[in-house]
């Protein structure tokens, strides 16, 4: 990553001699290629560069989770979602159900949980109702949905909803409150305007 070449994307390209990709321990590349030989990650593997070949360039991603889960074969079609994102994600929904799918969604904040009965002091400015993904993740387990897309949990939510989701998932937005869930431009302006990211052991 930090060798800015790009020389692993295409055979022969040329690579720093601490590349990753030129040092992977004995074993490693084909115990991947192994795992890649069960039906569902094979699956997931043609249908992700389908969509790729497919639609870079004039697919949204939105157009791109659609065509992803036709490809799957995907009917069952889970969505967790910030309270802050409902109206996005009903949206979302109907495109969905536009095209067949059967949706179930939860709001982050289902169950309406205090804070203060968690534990959680002094963070009440933004809410005093937590946020719960994993009981987001457990209704749409028992729904039994074949795959799940996030839309805007925080940070930290997000990867306990990974982590007890059943299904496979995707994100389709990713919170940030401040560039309306645009995370990639503080880093197209980081030599600019978002200088203020870097920290106290910055290289430049």
């Amino acid at each position: 990553m930090d060798c800015g070449l790009f020389g692993c994307g295409k055979p022969g390209g040329k690579t720093p001699p601490a590349c990753v990709g030129q040092n992977i321990e004995e074993g490693e590349l084909s115990l991947s290629l192994e795992r890649y030989a069960s039906e569902e990650n094979s699956r997931v593997l043609v249908a992700a560069a389908e969509v790729e070949e497919e639609g870079s360039g004039k697919w949204t991603r939105v157009d791109e989770i659609v065509n992803f889960c036709k490809k799957m074969g995907y009917k069952k079609i889970g969505v967790a979602s910030c309270l802050s994102l409902l109206v996005e994600s009903r949206t979302f929904a109907k495109v969905l159900r536009s095209h067949g799918f059967e949706v179930y969604g939860i709001s982050c904040k289902a169950g309406t949980v205090l804070k203060d009965d968690m534990g959680i002091t002094g963070c009440n400015s933004t809410g005093s109702v937590i946020c719960n993904p994993i009981l987001q993740a457990q209704m749409l387990n028992a729904e039994k949905t074949e795959f799940n897309v996030l839309v805007g949990l925080c940070v930290g939510h997000d990867s306990m909803f990974y982590k007890y989701s059943e299904a496979l998932c995707t994100t389709l937005l990713t919170k940030d409150r401040v560039l309306v869930h645009n995370t990639a431009a503080a880093l197209y302006k980081a030599n600019s305007y978002y200088k203020k990211m870097f920290g106290e052991y910055s290289t430049d």
